[in-house]
């Protein structure tokens, strides 16, 4: 093993435990692959920055791209429209049919996009039918991936793999070649999880009251002539800041300030608008100076109210949860930043943070607003003035979860304009008249051209961390190949599978690869696991397609962790999973799909 070799796995094993341990987010880790990689001379400048402008990097980028479209005019939720229709099915006959429609869709839509739609239409289902999302959310994640694993664009996974083989020599693979094999991993995985529907939680879905731990007690305080509070500021209240409270409105000669600033003095007979709970209520009540007018409970969205309809100003504000996406504008703040950092009308209350390898237990926090801050996967709540609701959409990266019902305001000929846009890139990608990469491009083009897409949209609503951490890895593969470790990783493994059948070869290394997926990027490790499978196909001279296609259907069934695919970590929160129900349910799933694998792909040699 020479020095190269050792400083590629150092910076490897580096990788690995900072995608697992999620210290930094993806893409500040593809920054520090490229730099690490370039400083020891592993790989040349140019060799360093080439991922951004390899093919497979810009047809995810154009993929992503075109789900943006799809789901802004539309698409998806019109293709899904007829599944609210389900509601008085079983649960039996309903899961399988949400996994049907979510596998067809996402074998031509980003998965992650598909499952977003999927996963605020579940989430209506649950308020409106009381059907439970818990049985719903985690097979309809599961059969997005598998769907995706049908065809060349279904994920960037595959496009990867495929463009890695092609690099090293390997034949490319066409857009339906492998699409018979992924129907029957999806046709046995769909009956095992509706017999595993059983295992998966009947827990009472909680409301935003419960599953935030609220005591709804809001309060109308007016300031009386000899309260201490006349004539100060906000910020040297006990008012700002207070882990115990909210300051909601100030009322002062019939005009409403939402969520007033620090920099407010304090007038006296103004009516402040307090979220408290029981025990600081009663404090309130005892203060000097402070009138406590009245007690209310704030309210949850349902319905839009009757156009003409008046009702009380508490009427008009609701709770809004909200969904972090990886890339979102909020990450990394806190509940006290986010306070400063969203529009006046808009007051974040509390976070519901996801679980992770360093966070075990789920936490939910009010009180410390300084503390915690945003990740990918975890929840907001929000309180808004409910015309305020449909604003919030314009935040990058988030999805509302808890939102009111709108009129569908897409057109009809953009709904059927962009279908026609994306069946025409798939006809000319699977029959071969233009790559996957030239056909995404030019449905975009088009579709630009049209405006039937705008690219202040995509700039927002592009997941960057996918698109950088894809230019990062692929110099990490490079500097594999460049210092030969790669070839020394298949010379271990050839050594130790001398003289094993084929299918003990295939088998370990759809194993080993579909392990380092439920902790590492699912890309990051097709780009680590596609260079090393060809170099063993070589030194035992066989066929390279069923040793990639081993990394491709590997590297995407991240089933028995919420980490291993961003959807599973989506939904990890929402439907109140704990990690035993991927570990059991997803790892069953993961080994019937391995030992299916390893016999179908050793037939093809």
């Amino acid at each position: 093993m020479t020095v190269d070799i050792i400083l590629v796995f150092l910076v490897l094993a580096t990788v690995i435990v900072l995608f697992a341990l999620e210290i930094f987010p993806v893409d500040k880790i593809a920054f520090f692959i490229i730099v690490s990689l370039t400083l020891l001379g592993l790989i040349s400048p140019e060799e360093a920055i080439s991922g951004f402008s390899n093919s497979a990097t810009i047809a995810v980028l154009a993929l992503m791209i075109l789900a943006i479209a799809m789901e802004e005019n539309g698409v998806i939720s019109w293709l899904t429209s007829g599944l609210g229709k389900l509601k008085g099915l079983s649960i039996y006959v309903m899961a399988p049919l949400f996994m049907v429609v979510t596998a067809s869709i996402s074998a031509f839509i980003s998965t992650t996009a598909v499952v977003i739609v999927f996963i605020k239409i579940i989430n209506q289902l649950s308020e409106r039918f009381k059907v439970p999302k818990s049985k719903l959310l985690l097979p309809i994640s599961f059969a997005g991936i598998l769907g995706g694993s049908c065809t060349l664009m279904g994920t960037s996974t595959n496009l990867i793999v495929n463009a890695v083989g092609k690099n090293l020599g390997a034949p490319a693979l066409g857009f339906f070649e492998f699409t018979a094999i992924g129907l029957i991993f999806l046709g046995v995985s769909i009956i095992y999880l509706t017999l595993a529907l059983r295992w998966l939680p009947w827990s009472k879905d909680k409301d935003l009251n419960e599953d935030y731990s609220l005591d709804n007690y809001i309060t109308s305080v007016r300031i009386k002539s000899e309260s201490h509070l006349v004539d100060k500021r906000i910020e040297n209240t006990f008012l700002y800041n207070n882990p115990e409270l909210s300051l909601l409105q100030l009322v002062r000669d019939n005009r409403v300030h939402n969520a007033p600033g620090k920099y407010i003095t304090l007038k006296e007979n103004d009516e402040l608008l307090l979220m408290c709970d029981i025990k600081n209520l009663s404090k309130l009540n005892e203060s000097q100076g402070l009138g406590v007018n009245e007690q209310h409970h704030w309210m949850i969205p349902d319905k839009p109210t009757e156009e003409g309809e008046k009702g009380s100003k508490l009427d008009e504000r609701v709770f809004v949860e909200l969904l972090m996406l990886p890339g979102a504008a909020l990450l990394g703040k806190t509940l006290g930043n986010l306070r400063g950092y969203m529009q006046q009308d808009v007051l974040p209350i509390a976070i519901k943070k996801r679980k992770t390898l360093t966070n075990i237990h789920q936490r939910m926090v009010r009180s410390s607003v300084n503390k915690l801050v945003l990740k990918a996967g975890d929840r907001l709540l929000v309180d808004v003035s409910r015309e305020n609701v449909q604003s919030l959409e314009a935040i990058e990266n988030i999805v509302l979860l808890q939102q009111l019902d709108r009129p569908e305001n897409n057109a009809p000929i953009k709904k059927y304009f962009s279908l026609a846009v994306l069946l025409m890139v798939v006809a000319l990608a699977a029959t071969g008249v233009l790559s996957i990469m030239v056909s995404a491009l030019s449905g975009v083009a088009l579709l630009l051209l049209t405006n039937q897409l705008y690219l202040d949209r995509v700039y927002k609503k592009v997941n960057w961390q996918i698109f950088f951490l894809l230019a990062g890895m692929i110099p990490l593969g490079l500097a594999m190949n460049n210092t030969g470790a790669d070839t020394w990783i298949s010379e271990q493994l050839l050594g130790f599978l001398e003289g094993q059948p084929q299918m003990v070869v295939i088998g370990t290394l759809f194993f080993v690869t579909m392990v380092m997926s439920g902790v590492v990027s699912n890309n990051a490790t097709a780009i680590i696991m596609t260079p090393i499978a060809i170099a063993v196909a070589h030194g035992l001279q066989l066929d390279f397609k069923p040793f990639i296609l081993a990394v491709m259907f590997a590297a995407n069934f991240s089933f028995f962790t919420p980490v291993g695919y961003q959807t599973n970590t989506l939904i990890y929160g929402i439907g109140n999973y704990k990690f035993k129900h991927f570990f059991i349910i997803g790892g069953i799933l993961s080994l019937i799909l391995w030992v299916l694998a390893t016999v179908l792909l050793t037939r093809m040699l």
